[in-house]
């Protein structure tokens, strides 16, 4: 465990994000299925994320199918979701566990569906799940509001059956973009699945083809820089693409809303401050950019309203309970709603001790709002960074901030 100690603090310069965590999982498993490998950028360190993802295909494609295939998934909810419907069409036994919250998020989707198309799902609500059986194609009824995450599992995974599928979904999707991504990774990787008026029909006996792929860099890491500058930086993001499928490039226009200047020069996107305000945001479709733009609301004139926010209790933290408790712990006003948060803007926090609940998204968010502290800010949990930004602290600092992690033992 570690503790960061953050002064407050000017961030200028120039930052390259690292590679979108979303795009690499999706990456990895398409490669790996074509039997080779993503190509991340040379010097990026993976996150602990992408490197449960990597090592659990490479067990999955190393069993005989004669025992069952354990799989760590670590705290990686799109290494369990993604990776569940892929063993199942692969014929495997598997048993699926994790650490940190994964064990208590949901994954019901699943242990409802699965066993309709000739998976046996063993499990008592959480992890460890053990599955059995050959998934076997048809038609499967989902929700679209609870996770994208399921979604994306299965359109990764009916391609390799013998016969045709549909996904159909129940309710309206949330997080589109986050499946626009899956099928535009999907084709790069030589596989399709169609549009169909309540889903996607998934064509059957596809294969995955090998190719180099150059993994793009991540909006939602790019959100905590884009946060620093609004809050009184001058910084320059390189090597994002401005017509991602990412569904948090929505951050460029959220923190221009905040009154942030931001433009392009040369695909270089720079973000300097503004007269910064309060908005109103649905965080329905971009729910990882709620840290980063709760953080930049409790520094704004006025009032800021998160809303259809909900997902963010079940994530690695509750992060609206815990966004709330750390704004106010340093001296912000923030209240949890009933399906958001409510932020009043202060000139500026007076510094403390706030936790990190174990949420590298709550860490990095708190780094960057202790820059307008009047004091000195300490978060708990300065590990959790690993999991999807192992670089976060290297580059704050080399930006010129002040962020001195203290290894607890």
């Amino acid at each position: 465990m570690s503790d960061v100690i953050l002064s407050p603090g000017v961030l200028r310069g120039r930052v390259l994000p690292p590679p979108s965590k979303s795009a690499a999982h999706r990456a990895a498993i398409c490669s790996a299925l074509a039997g080779g490998k993503a190509l991340f950028p040379p010097g990026d360190p993976l996150s602990d994320d992408i490197q449960a993802t990597q090592n659990a295909m490479k067990a999955l494609l190393k069993s005989s199918g004669g025992g069952t295939v354990r799989i760590d998934c670590g705290e990686s909810g799109s290494t369990l979701r993604f990776l569940i419907p892929v063993a199942a069409a692969l014929g495997l036994s598997a048993e699926f566990t994790g650490r940190g919250r994964l064990p208590q998020r949901p994954i019901g989707v699943y242990t409802q569906c699965l066993p309709l198309r000739g998976v046996h799902c063993e499990t008592e609500g959480g992890l460890p799940l053990k599955i059995e059986g050959q998934l076997t194609p048809g038609r499967f009824v989902l929700p679209g509001d609870v996770s994208s995450q399921f979604i994306t599992g299965l359109l990764l995974a009916l391609p390799l059956l013998r016969g045709e599928s549909d996904i159909v979904l129940s309710s309206p999707l949330e997080s589109a973009g986050y499946v626009d991504m899956t099928l535009e990774t999907m084709r790069a990787f030589g596989v399709t699945a169609e549009p169909a008026p309540s889903g996607w029909h998934v064509p059957g006996n596809q294969r995955y083809r090998a190719r180099e792929y150059r993994v793009e860099r991540d909006w939602s890491q790019a959100a905590f820089f884009l946060a620093a500058g609004a809050l009184g930086g001058e910084l320059e993001l390189e090597g994002l693409n401005p017509e991602s499928s990412q569904g948090d490039r929505a951050a460029e226009a959220l923190f221009a809303a905040f009154g942030a200047k931001i433009r392009w020069q040369n695909a270089v996107l720079r973000v300097s401050p503004g007269t910064l305000r309060g908005i109103e945001i649905d965080a329905a479709q971009i729910p990882d950019l709620v840290p980063a733009l709760a953080a930049t609301a409790a520094l704004c004139g006025g009032t800021t309203r998160i809303y259809n926010a909900e997902r963010l209790w079940i994530k690695e933290s509750d992060r609206l309970s815990a966004m709330a408790d750390g704004l106010n712990r340093l001296g912000g006003r923030a209240a949890e709603t009933a399906d958001g948060l409510l932020i009043e803007g202060v000139p500026g926090l007076r510094g403390g001790k706030a936790e990190g609940y174990n949420d590298h998204r709550i860490v990095m968010a708190l780094a960057v709002a202790a820059l307008r502290a009047d004091g000195p800010v300490t978060v708990t949990d300065a590990q959790s960074i690993r999991k999807s930004y192992p670089s976060f602290f290297t580059h704050y600092n080399q930006l010129g901030g002040n962020a001195n992690v203290i290894n607890l033992g």
